[in-house]
């Protein structure tokens, strides 16, 4: 998506991230800018430095002539801006930020002369006309230490190149030739991003702008000959996020039986009370996302919840809840979860998953501790308790 105006133009650049489970380890932002221009079509080639790229509508036109051991920037030049710029990216719902960085490794152009090569130089054919213009080393490899792309393409009046910049330097050519006139018809730029991590940011769309100045002196310079017909690029940033966070029970998991270590044979036999009544309840976890978790009761307790006598309808004991989470996921602290106590507050927690969790096992532990038991279990006497407790997975932190 581009847009232009007499002074600017606007680049939309758009990555996204989508869990995938067949590729847990992929917690990247995936690049969905259509790509265009020499990258575009060279694709390898830029790959191999890492390099996306885009074809944008800026022409570069000369005000005077080129001529034969002119200054550099009265001649033909680019100044690639290859170092890392920062710009910050903010939820469009939530207002939640994140930094994206972006530099210019090359950039492309057509050249387009007044005349024909041949004509220019005299000599026999384009192919020949084209490296002569330029001293016989042809425009293909700027200066030093800009080097050039592996494709070009050439016609009578055209040539079409690439070149790279491993620093923020200045890529030129000297003529050998008068060039009357001379323009840039487009502007390939290749580019690479560092997105932030998806798994800690919320689910949603990201926007931010990066601008560049374009002309004698900016960011994209091309020396005080050849001027452009727009003075800023903005690239214009759209980040997807989408998590998921998915529970499953094994069937029967939502009732708990809470008994004693080794079951109720020690109590109904010789009258020992328990040292705790307990369940430990496995479930499966996918998620890529930051969570909460928390619980709600039926009858409410201090920091757990309530159970209920079904005959004097007293709610004294408490059973208490904690959780194990899969490996990958570590709470606040940056340790992994074991036994971590859960309350009624949402707040009391923070798990963050360092990698996409996909189908993983974890436990919620359910506890009735022993100073309980005494008043639970009296000899002679059947009683039951019994609660709901609500157990709450929240992704929207």
């Amino acid at each position: 998506m581009l847009s232009s105006s007499a002074q600017a133009l606007t680049q939309e650049v758009r990555a996204s991230f989508v869990p995938d489970p067949a590729g847990p380890q992929n917690n990247k932002f995936i690049d969905q800018t259509p790509q265009s221009g020499y990258c575009g079509i060279y694709v390898a080639d830029c790959k191999a430095y890492n390099l996306s790229g885009v074809r944008l509508p800026l022409r570069f036109a000369s005000v005077r002539s080129i001529e034969p051991g002119a200054a550099v920037r009265n001649g033909a030049m680019f100044k690639i801006p290859n170092q890392w710029r920062s710009l910050t990216v903010r939820n469009v719902v939530n207002g939640e930020v994140a930094t994206v960085e972006m530099r210019i490794g090359g950039v492309g152009t057509q050249y387009v002369l007044s005349d024909t090569a041949v004509n220019l130089t005299g000599a026999a054919t384009d192919q020949q006309a084209h490296n002569e213009l330029w001293g016989g080393k042809g425009w293909w490899f700027p200066s030093r230490p800009c080097d050039a792309g592996a494709m070009t393409t050439h016609g009578p009046n055209f040539y079409r190149s690439f070149w790279r910049g491993p620093a923020e330097a200045v890529c030129s050519k000297e003529t050998a030739f008068r060039i009357p006139w001379m323009s840039y018809d487009y502007l390939d730029i290749g580019y690479e991003l560092r997105t932030p991590n998806p798994l800690a940011m919320s689910a949603g769309i990201y926007t931010g702008e990066l601008t560049y100045g374009a002309g004698p002196g900016q960011d994209i310079d091309a020396g005080d000959n050849l001027l452009p017909g727009n003075s800023t690029i903005t690239f214009r940033f759209v980040l997807d996020v989408q998590h998921m966070l998915k529970v499953d029970l094994p069937p029967g998991g939502n009732r708990i039986e809470l008994i004693p270590q080794g079951g109720w044979q020690a109590w109904l036999q010789e009258g020992r009370r328990p040292v705790r009544l307990f369940r430990d309840q496995t479930f499966s976890l996918s998620t890529s996302s930051r969570f909460r978790m928390s619980f709600e009761c039926q009858h409410g307790g201090i920091g757990a919840c309530a159970l209920r006598d079904s005959e004097s309808g007293n709610t004294f004991p408490q059973v208490y809840l904690s959780v194990s989470l899969p490996h990958g996921i570590t709470d606040s602290a940056g340790q992994p979860v074991t036994h971590k106590r859960l309350t009624e507050r949402p707040t009391d927690t923070l798990f963050q998953p360092g990698e996409f969790v996909d189908r993983a096992p974890g436990v919620l532990h359910f506890e009735v501790p022993g100073y309980y038991m005494e008043h639970m279990l009296q000899p002679g006497q059947a009683k039951q308790f019994a609660g709901n407790v609500t157990v709450i997975f929240d992704s929207e932190v």
